[in-house]
């Protein structure tokens, strides 16, 4: 089934965004359980891969999705990936737009200390879908007070 979706279209099915996707079914991004926040995402490899200490690598889904308007995607660290073998997402959160229809894809980065193999199939990142606004940017001659003011990095405390 082929659907098309025009840019003031916006899918919900009981008071959730519907995201269609293209690809392997078995790719298909997946709840681990039933009040997950994140979907998982699944490496499309071929053959498993090494990442190096230090290493980044771009890691394919196989799979491209049309995001409703008003929604993004949040590409985010698996929490036992990261503790257990140091492995995450390098730009985290990572954004996926809902006019992107490309291949979804992860960058990971190994910070541990000895090599990580990822198999096919393997869950490498988590996928949120979360609902975003536009803003209109105003110049202005100045700005309003505010406590805070210009302070920033760790001007508010340790």
């Amino acid at each position: 089934m082929v659907f098309s979706i025009q840019p003031e279209d916006v899918l919900i099915e009981k008071n959730k965004p519907v995201v269609l996707f293209t690809g392997k079914p078995e790719m298909a991004p997946a709840y681990a359980t039933g009040y997950a926040a994140g979907a998982d995402l699944k490496a499309d490899l071929i053959a498993p891969v090494d990442i190096k200490p230090g290493e980044r690598l771009i890691v394919p889904t196989g799979i491209h999705m049309a995001i409703p308007p008003g929604y993004e995607g949040q590409v985010r660290p698996r929490s036992g990936l990261a503790f257990k073998k140091g492995l995450t997402v390098l730009n985290s959160p990572g954004t996926i737009d809902a006019d992107y229809r490309g291949e979804v894809k992860v960058i990971l980065v190994n910070l541990g200390h000895e090599k990580v193999s990822l198999s096919p199939g393997e869950r490498i990142a988590q996928l949120i879908i979360a609902e975003v606004s536009s803003a209109v940017f105003t110049l202005s001659r100045e700005l309003p007070d505010s406590d805070r003011g210009s302070g920033g990095f760790g001007s508010t405390g340790a």
